[in-house]
């Protein structure tokens, strides 16, 4: 991650290529606001009208450095009610950009996105990509066995586990269940209660932590072409020799996503896979994809995946967060597919 100046040092002049025909431009660090402390204001003028922003660094962006920066941005506002608040940090995700507009905060990432809308001002620019990703604090969280533990709990969101049970389920010792747990504490994102039961405090955050940190891509992905159309018929064929040779299995991405949530259309199936893909192809009459195929057979980076899959119209699904993690950074819709299925199916 970035040190706080460096932050701030990008983030600012990313601010001033925004309002490149301003001639007076004012900065004052560390200036005292109440009780409050804001990392920055910023006077300067449009016109014959005068602006002051107040900013805040919140780091790397994560949805709880921004709940944290919405606290004083709070304050700062209270006492400096002529201030716009603004959030500075290296990535601004969806959830916490939704996090601060709900507030009528601005922000400015150092990828591009931002939002600012204030007097007669409105700038906005989204959806570029975190160029700088870091995930290095929650390494171990999203490791791939780690991530065992991690979608057990966002499976049975509001179940409350206690920590051997956890453990069994995810099929990791009790020790690496504790270290998982014990981190997921520190990011208040899971609590303790009656009894040492386990539970997700915030869902939601963990999902999105999640997903920042991982592709589908991470999975071996075999691609094949199908001369014949993809139907719900070919799905069956996938089923019934995986599980003629013992092989566990499960849809992901738009065939999974259309399982689960019939009006999505799936062109092309992915499909995890137990095992060597190629004989199963062979048996299918897939030939090897050349450029894009329209059958992907993925082999898991963790078995894991195969945890709490769904059972639709007779065909297992990937679980929910898992499918929709898988659908995040697909290429094709995949962004707004697993939104769909999130506001649909997940209730988080």
């Amino acid at each position: 991650m970035r040190k706080t100046d460096e932050i701030r040092k990008s983030g600012v002049q990313q601010l001033r290529e925004l309002f490149p025909k301003v001639k007076v431009w004012e900065e004052i660090r560390d200036s005292k606001v109440g009780d409050q402390r804001a990392d920055l204001l910023v006077k300067f003028q449009m016109g014959s009208q005068e602006h002051l922003l107040a900013l805040e660094v919140a780091g790397l962006g994560q949805p709880r450095q921004i709940r944290e920066a919405v606290t004083r941005l709070s304050d700062i506002r209270r006492d400096l009610p002529a201030a716009y608040p603004v959030a500075l940090a290296e990535y601004i995700g969806p959830q916490s950009a939704s996090l601060l507009r709900r507030n009528n905060f601005g922000y400015v990432d150092l990828s591009g996105n931002c939002y600012l809308a204030f007097e007669n001002v409105l700038i906005e620019k989204e959806g570029k990509p975190n160029t700088r990703p870091s995930t290095r604090p929650l390494k171990s969280l999203f490791a791939p066995r780690a991530t065992r533990v991690v979608r057990v709990l966002l499976a049975n969101a509001e179940h409350g586990w206690r920590l051997e049970e956890l453990a069994k389920a995810a099929d990791v010792s009790l020790g690496h269940a504790h270290n998982v747990v014990k981190r997921l504490e520190e990011l208040a994102w899971a609590v303790r209660e009656e009894r040492q039961r386990i539970y997700l405090a915030k869902p939601a955050d963990l999902l999105d932590a999640w997903c920042e940190a991982y592709s589908y891509r991470e999975n071996v992905v075999a691609t094949y072409f199908s001369p014949e159309r993809i139907t719900r018929r070919l799905m069956a064929e996938i089923v019934r020799l995986a599980l003629a040779e013992g092989r566990r299995y499960a849809f992901t991405l738009h065939a999974g996503a259309a399982l689960v949530a019939p009006n999505i259309r799936f062109p092309i199936i992915h499909c995890y896979l137990e095992g060597a893909p190629d004989p199963l192809a062979r048996a299918l009459g897939l030939r090897p994809g050349e450029g894009e195929g329209n059958v992907h057979l993925l082999t898991p980076y963790d078995s894991g995946v195969f945890y709490g899959r769904l059972e639709k119209s007779g065909l297992s699904v990937a679980c929910l967060p898992q499918l929709y993690a898988d659908l995040y950074r697909y290429e094709r819709r995949g962004r707004e597919q697993a939104e769909y299925l999130r506001r649909e199916a997940m209730g988080y």
